[in-house]
């Protein structure tokens, strides 16, 4: 193993944790719903769930699964915004030992499809507004069952009331309401059984699903609550949740990590509405909030947030996305504490690294490598000097098995001596404390979210007209960085900016659209044809 510099700033914390603590993540869920039954779980809008409700639900749930011929191993989609239905059908679907396949609601057709058909789908959870995504391309997936939530739904009789309406069906609810009267046999689950398939950029303009198993996030929920004692009192934490649960990062912190220390959970099913945040914060006075940059920067903007009691608030994470010095400060300003910044992938469940709680000011770093990981930093091949900078490879529980069905990349992303490739470029100061210089360079970073050029660029190419075209990251002020496109039309071809963008909006995901388009005669190239984006960043 290389030489750990970060654990002589380690303190008290442990230098490694028991991945297998819990048997399966299915186990984390039951002992956390057994210990804080009485206590309120979740909370959207005027619901409230108890972990008692989440208990018999997610128990229904997981019936209804099984009677509907899911077996151990099976991948249900779920393609939801923070409703109340996403960690009910999360947890229902680990109790069933299915795979769940998380989807972006806001995805096209063709981004649909590919998740689908790549996961090999046969059940999709999904909100109302994006069942036309669905309908547009169902015809080409394999997917059996499908069952719609509503903005203000899904849940039927949750709370236990007389009296509730009976539920639409072809709906969670109603699936709900079906699964509580079947019987249910629990799986035999162990750690090495798989979870999730979290799906990230691929070099093909394809994304790739990470495979990730139960003890992958046993591991990284255990580390994180080991490397933050002072932060996660069991049966006293009030989280919330704006960043959306299916992004690995609000998925394993702000929901799993913290149902397992019975944390009473807020979900904001839209964080963009400000006002609304605002709201929930006011109700909830939380011990902890996540965040990206933009977002901590709009809510800093924001004419009300001397509205909100911070008191309470102990831990104030950021992640997805660097945190700017001048918004950790004026967020301190406002609440008194600084923002934690912590580094890690969809690969990695996802957290490498997080600042710990004995640090008192904002470092500008991503932290500590967490307890049981091992991190080297490597320039072709030679582990680099103290002191200088390398690409971050990773050996830990909480890295994943392997892309799905993808075994030449899988190799790819790995060293030979089993260390998970990042492509990012870091390097430790002489505390430990892990900086990162630099991204893969191509990957754009756009609120938080993924950006990878080749998929945009597969894209715009296939608009008539286009002969080729290069995208990279520009700086932009609202997130971080925003997508451009060079084009080069094809001879006699008339196009316009607005039609590029027209495109790419039935084709991508809002975040993923071009803000500018740039038409040039050629684009510049190495002496082997390789599109030199690396010039057109100096341009743009």
């Amino acid at each position: 193993m290389p030489k750990a510099p970060w654990l002589a700033s380690y303190g008290d914390i442990p230098a490694d944790i028991d991945p297998d603590v819990h048997p399966s993540l299915a186990h984390l869920f039951d002992e956390a719903m057994r210990r804080y039954a009485q206590r309120p779980a979740l909370r959207a809008g005027d619901t409230v769930l108890s972990y008692a409700d989440v208990d018999r639900l997610s128990r229904d749930f997981a019936a209804y699964l099984q009677h509907a011929g899911v077996k151990k191993g099976d991948r249900v989609a779920v393609m939801l915004p923070n409703l109340l239905a996403f960690p009910i059908a999360l947890i229902g679907i680990v109790r069933a030992g299915a795979v769940q396949v998380n989807v972006n609601p806001l995805y096209t057709p063709r981004e649909l499809q590919h998740q689908l058909v790549d996961s090999g789908a046969q059940a999709l959870v999904v909100c109302d507004a994006a069942l036309p995504t669905f309908e547009a391309i169902k015809a080409n997936t394999a997917v059996k069952t499908v069952l719609s939530v509503g903005a203000a739904d899904g849940l039927g009789n949750a709370g236990g009331e007389d009296g509730a309406s009976a539920p639409q069906p072809g709906s969670f609810a109603a699936a709900l309401a079906q699964g509580a009267a079947l019987p249910f046999e629990p799986p035999a689950l162990c750690g090495d059984d798989p979870l999730f398939l979290q799906y990230t950029g691929g070099t093909t303009g394809l994304s790739k699903g990470a495979l990730l198993t139960h003890r992958n996030l046993v591991a990284n929920v255990e580390q994180f609550k080991t490397f933050m004692p002072g932060f996660m009192t069991p049966g006293e934490e009030v989280v919330v949740t704006a960043l959306p649960l299916y992004h690995i990062f609000a998925l394993t912190v702000n929901l799993i990590t913290y149902f397992s220390i019975g944390s009473e959970n807020w979900l904001v099913a839209n964080a963009r509405d400000l006002d609304n945040l605002i709201d929930v914060f006011k109700a909830a006075r939380p011990t902890s909030f996540m965040g990206v940059n933009t977002l901590y920067a709009g809510l800093v903007a924001h004419p009300r947030i001397g509205e909100v009691d911070f008191s309470r608030l102990r831990l104030a994470g950021g992640g997805g996305a660097a945190i700017i010095p001048t918004v950790s400060a004026r967020w301190q300003a406002i609440t008194g504490g600084f923002i934690r910044e912590g580094y890690g992938l969809s690969e990695t469940s996802p957290v490498l690294s997080f600042n710990p709680g004995s640090i008192e000011r904002f470092t500008g770093t991503t932290g500590l490598p967490v307890p049981s990981t091992h991190v080297k930093l490597m320039n072709d091949g030679v582990e680099a000097a103290p002191g200088e900078a390398g690409e971050i490879c990773a050996k830990g529980p909480q890295v994943m098995q392997g892309y799905w069905n993808q075994p030449e990349a899988t190799r790819a992303a790995f060293t030979e001596d089993g260390y998970f490739r990042t492509g990012d470029v870091g390097m430790f100061d002489e505390g430990g404390f892990l900086r990162i210089v630099d991204r893969s360079k191509d990957m754009i970073l756009v609120s938080g979210f993924n950006v990878y050029p080749n998929e945009i660029e597969a894209v715009v190419t296939a608009l008539p007209g286009v002969a080729e075209c290069a995208c990279v990251g520009v700086a932009d002020e609202r997130s971080g960085e925003a997508v451009r496109v060079f084009v080069v039309p094809a001879r006699d071809a008339v196009l316009t900016a607005e039609q590029v963008i027209a495109h790419c909006r039935e084709q991508l995901a809002a975040y993923k659209v071009p803000r500018v388009v740039s038409f040039v005669e050629a684009l510049p190239k190495s002496t082997v044809g390789k599109i030199l984006r690396r010039e057109l960043r100096d341009v743009a």
